[in-house]
């Protein structure tokens, strides 16, 4: 699938590399066709990373996307230049406008009560605007906790230590398309200190759980018939980012465990290995299938 992204996008370029199919606005312009309108409403700190990692995961459907990237205006990380903010992102500005898909990822803070978050109330916002102006929103990590929180009620819940590394995850309920093509049992990076609770999400009554974890909890989560989306890991991630996070942690003092199931051995000097990209991707084909494209309409 072409993705279509700004000219001079620096991400674009490792994308080619890679033989990922991305097209520029000159070239888009000739085709007569109507791209999905994919809003990515990016919390990360290290941005251009996770850039990366969600344009690998949207491309591999024969649909045309174009994506939006979006970005808080109450708050402004320090990780990230500002002119490459200014160049390629927008905020919540574009609340005028109708996206057939949104993404909001996770962000660093699920250690913070939802409300001390200093971008809180625009989240809200955003996520109030999304219920008419999206077609269907995937929420990541902290904003699957986020989401859940805000749309349904439901708190996140403090974890005894951190959970991260790559989890043993089962698929629940095979009739939703979001998991088809997954194998009984897979694997997904997990990289956080909170959790929720899986009888709160019963208890509900809203939501179909399409996958879990014996040990990292609800992995999937369906609402509304796809309307809303949580995923409570980060299936994006690439081979090194939990390897990333992990010496980062190690240079702050931290003392963290050594990933689960992610270096061989245990040893992080080793490489570590790839065991969920598969899975990854199929999950973010099947959502641009079929709970965007088949139900967004021709006319935004």
């Amino acid at each position: 699938m072409p993705v279509k992204v700004n000219n001079h996008l620096p991400t674009k370029k490792i994308l080619e590399a890679e033989n990922i199919f991305v097209m520029d606005e000159s070239r888009a312009v000739t085709q007569d066709i109507r791209p999905l309108q994919i809003a990515i409403l990016n919390l990360m700190p290290l941005k251009e990373d996770t850039e990366l990692q969600l344009l690998r995961s949207l491309s591999n459907t024969p649909l045309q996307v174009e994506v939006t990237f979006l970005t808080t205006g109450s708050y402004v990380g320090k990780n990230t230049p500002l002119s490459h903010l200014e160049q390629f992102y927008m905020t919540y500005e574009v609340k005028e406008k109708k996206f057939d898909g949104l993404i909001i990822t996770g962000a660093p803070v699920e250690q913070m009560e939802f409300e001390e978050v200093a971008y809180w109330e625009e989240l809200k916002r955003v996520m109030e605007w999304s219920e008419s102006n999206v077609t269907s929103t995937l929420h990541i990590c902290w904003g699957a906790q986020a989401g859940l929180y805000y749309h349904y009620g439901i708190p996140k819940l403090p974890l005894p230590e951190k959970l991260s590394g790559v989890y043993l995850h089962h698929v629940l309920n095979r009739r939703e398309p979001l998991v088809r093509g997954f194998d009984d049992e897979f694997y997904a990076p997990h990289s956080r200190y909170t959790g929720i609770s899986k009888e709160a999400v019963i208890k509900s009554g809203v939501f179909t759980v399409l996958a879990e974890s014996d040990e990292a909890g609800c992995f999937i989560l369906l609402a509304e018939g796809g309307k809303n989306i949580f995923v409570l890991g980060h299936p994006e991630y690439d081979r090194l980012t939990l390897d990333k996070e992990y010496k980062r942690d190690l240079e702050k003092g931290l003392a963290p465990a050594v990933p689960l199931n992610y270096y061989p051995e245990d040893d992080p000097l080793q490489r570590p290995l790839l065991l969920w990209r598969s899975h990854a991707n199929a999950l973010y084909s099947n959502w641009l299938n079929y709970y965007v494209y088949q139900n967004t309409p021709y006319k935004l």
